[in-house]
């Protein structure tokens, strides 16, 4: 019995000397505010995630076609980002797509670049090259900028998103494959089309292109009532 009371008494003591003793594992906690870690940096040195330059003014510098060279004097806009040309006789937006160094950045033109000239300011909008989405777009025809070019008035919406944004999450993205059914018996038989895939038509002129795109919108409009975005290249 003596040896278990003093067993006892020795684990009280011990205990209470592990509570009373400070731990050198949890160092006490500093009032002064915690700094927040570093921006990513890329690899041109600049902090692309807290820099857009919006508001900038440039100049254009070279003009070679549809590559126009545009310097700025504090900042260089990051890549994609969308130029506007001032005091143009049409809105000429273009997009940054290198950095030539000595702040200059080298941007493709989304339009013609005839009346362009050297020394003309280009405003930098901070943001990639948006367009109007939701149903007012729908039976639409816009360009690359989100104009409209079908003579069927302005487009009445507030909902635009950026043409650059990141793919769908795998698990938002359905792994099966299934058939789009075009209602085209030639196509559908020796060229079925895939649900959700891509699809590219090339040719000459007279061979049909039109008429395919249009048979397939009626016949697929139709049957499921799915919506159709299609992208034409160099169409007049």
């Amino acid at each position: 019995m003596a040896s278990r009371r003093l067993l006892c008494s020795l684990l009280r003591s011990a205990s209470r000397r592990s509570v009373s003793k400070p731990s050198n594992s949890n160092p006490p906690a500093s009032t002064a505010p915690s700094q927040r870690p570093p921006a990513k940096v890329a690899g041109r040195g600049k902090i692309t995630d807290e820099f857009s330059g919006a508001g900038a003014i440039g100049q254009v510098c070279q003009v070679i076609g549809a590559v126009v060279d545009v310097s700025f004097d504090e900042g260089l806009p990051p890549i994609l980002t969308a130029l506007e040309v001032m005091d143009h006789s049409i809105r000429l937006v273009h997009e940054v797509a290198q950095h030539l160094g000595e702040n200059m950045v080298r941007t493709i033109a989304m339009d013609g670049t005839e009346g362009l000239v050297r020394g003309q300011t280009v405003l930098n909008t901070g943001s990639s090259i948006t367009v109007p989405v939701g149903k007012a777009t729908l039976g639409r025809i816009i360009n690359v900028i989100g104009e409209p070019i079908d003579d069927e008035g302005e487009l009445k919406t507030y909902h635009f998103l950026p043409i650059h944004r990141e793919a769908p999450a795998f698990v938002d993205q359905a792994t099966e494959q299934q058939i789009l059914l075009s209602g085209i018996k030639a196509v559908d038989f020796l060229a079925p089309y895939q649900r959700g895939g891509k699809i590219g038509l090339f040719g000459g002129a007279g061979v049909g292109k039109t008429v395919l795109i249009m048979e397939l919108i009626n016949n697929v409009a139709k049957a499921h009532g799915w919506f159709y975005v299609i992208f034409v290249v160099g169409y007049s």
